[in-house]
């Protein structure tokens, strides 16, 4: 593995001796070789027939676009767009590519425009892969694009593609094509997927994962929820994000299980899809948990719950076991974890995975005490435990590690007094909405560039299911309508995914400050009540 020195990963032979050989294609044709017939990829759409694909299925339909991506002259490292919501063909693409050594890059589905021809442009990507919901989209956004391939669907929704200006390819020919019987050697430092991530900077940074990283965070997340090849897991989360990608779909495939997805989650489809495949886990958030309060329990298979943290106070009321993690794009599994014979109090998030090393800090650098709280560093394996890069952004990737090596994630985290791990804040200007970190300063840029703004502070208000909100405050120029809340919530729904569109709009005449004059934004958020309905 002489490739380390070039991306820079600390040396760690037990981690790189652990690899040596594999990548995600020598992972599936593991279990096609084991277990053929065996239910691997199990489709519940909402008012569609399910479809099930066993593991040689799956291999024979992915080596099937893989010729179509080869047809379209893809070559290893060239760089694919996967921007969906969750379908079967996502998963099929995004194998596809790895089994060329091509780069899947997947996005949020929610993006506008302006994110699309962003993410094109930053990562030079060749083509694009999308449904008839997001055809028109991504054709406007990136008119340069090689190649357009469009899915019959929208996740089980049949809907035709939309008339554009340029031809696009349908998927479904993709299928009919005799299966590639392509090889190569495993790489495991190859580059192997992207995701972007929103930062304190106004436009997100492109986190690049290797199959090594792939591999880990698979085999890791397995052993943190204690799974083997009977678990079953029930997956709705979206697929663009490292919580399905990584926690849901890479652990079911490290132990040969099997992976209901659903569209995305819903609390009237939710149980239909479990007790049908008889699920024994799910990867959530506590949205999803709230949501389902309100649902009657029937009787299931479950045995575990992840929810991002502990709340024992509805183990019982949903007879599962509830437990906490933290893990970030960066770390590409769970950095932190509860045990699922040990989940710790609520709000618990765990403690320190073994196979990462956490410093939780003083703002002298000294690390903290129980009852205190820090900034939360983790150390890992660049490459494999932690991720490789930040795509062209070599001050961005180099600034976020010290001198040691340790990874600043932006957040706080308190320790109480038995050790167990509590997040407190972020440190950076983020906002936690739903699943979504969202940046402060993005929606700020775009509010900016309205012309009614003269300056603008946007924070998180509390928000009973989704965590928080972004709520604006402003402070206007002259000239800016009257009607300024509705116009500016409409230039924000214009100009930004749904999830980082304002929910309120508060104009000022002078701003609280602190020192050096910067907008205090505490002090706005103290003015803001929780949403509680």
């Amino acid at each position: 593995m002489n490739d380390c020195k070039t991306l820079d990963i600390p040396k760690s032979q037990s981690l790189e001796r652990a690899m040596q050989g594999r990548d995600l294609p020598w992972l599936l044709s593991h279990w096609v070789e084991c277990t053929p017939d065996k239910p691997f990829l199990i489709w519940s759409p909402f008012g569609a027939e399910d479809r099930v694909w066993s593991y040689e299925k799956f291999d024979q339909d992915a080596r099937r676009i893989l010729q179509g991506l080869i047809d379209q002259g893809v070559k290893k490292g060239d760089r694919v767009l996967i921007h969906m919501s969750n379908c079967p063909e996502f998963i099929l693409s995004w194998y596809a590519c790895a089994m060329l050594g091509a780069v899947a890059v997947t996005t949020n589905a929610n993006s506008v425009q302006r994110d699309i021809t962003y993410y094109v442009d930053h990562a030079d990507i060749i083509g694009a892969i999308t449904q008839p919901q997001y055809a028109a989209l991504i054709h406007q956004s990136a008119p340069q694009l090689g190649f357009l391939i469009v899915t019959k669907d929208n996740g089980g929704e049949a809907t035709p593609c939309p008339t554009l200006e340029r031809r696009s390819l349908s998927f479904e020919t993709f299928l009919n094509l005799t299966p590639s019987s392509m090889t190569r050697e495993p790489e495991p430092l190859l580059d192997f997927a992207i995701q972007f991530t929103s930062g304190t900077t106004s436009r997100p940074k492109a986190v690049v994962w290797t199959h090594a990283n792939a591999l880990w965070g698979g085999e890791m997340s397995a052993r943190h929820f204690g799974l083997d090849h009977r678990d079953v897991c029930h997956a709705f989360l979206p697929l663009f994000h490292c919580n399905n990608q990584c926690y849901s779909l890479l652990s079911t495939l490290w132990v040969g299980g099997s992976y209901i997805l659903q569209p995305r989650f819903s609390k009237s489809q939710f149980w239909s899809a479990a007790i049908k495949y008889q699920a024994t886990w799910a990867s959530m958030i506590p949205f999803c948990v709230k949501a389902l309060v309100a649902e009657d329990v029937p009787k299931h298979n479950f045995r575990l719950w992840l929810a991002a943290v502990s709340i024992p106070q509805l183990e019982e009321h949903f007879g599962i076991p509830i437990g906490g993690l933290y893990g970030m794009t960066e770390t590409v599994t769970q950095a932190i974890v509860c045990d699922p014979q040990h989940r710790g109090p609520f709000m618990c998030i765990g403690r320190v995975s073994p196979g990462y090393e956490i410093s939780i800090r003083r703002e002298d650098g000294s690390d903290i005490d129980p009852q205190e709280t820090g900034d939360l560093f983790i150390r890992g394996v660049r490459g494999i435990s932690l991720f490789k890069e930040y795509l062209k952004n070599h001050e961005a990737t180099n600034e976020c590690f010290d001198a040691e090596g340790w990874f600043n994630t932006g957040d706080r985290i308190h320790m109480d007094q038995n050790g167990d791990l509590f997040f407190s804040e972020r440190t950076k200007d983020m906002l936690k909405v739903g699943a979504e970190n969202v940046a402060a300063s993005e929606i700020e840029s775009v509010i900016q560039e309205s012309g009614w703004v003269d300056e603008v502070a946007v924070v998180g208000q509390k928000h009973h299911m989704l965590d928080e909100v972004p709520v604006a405050f402003i402070s206007l120029l002259d000239g800016a309508p009257e009607s300024i809340k509705e116009r500016l919530i409409e230039w924000c729904q214009q100009h930004l995914a749904s999830f980082k569109v304002i929910h309120d709009v508060h104009v000022v005449v002078d701003f609280p400050r602190s020192t050096l004059e910067k907008i205090a934004k505490n002090k706005l958020r103290e003015q803001l009540p929780e949403i509680t309905h």
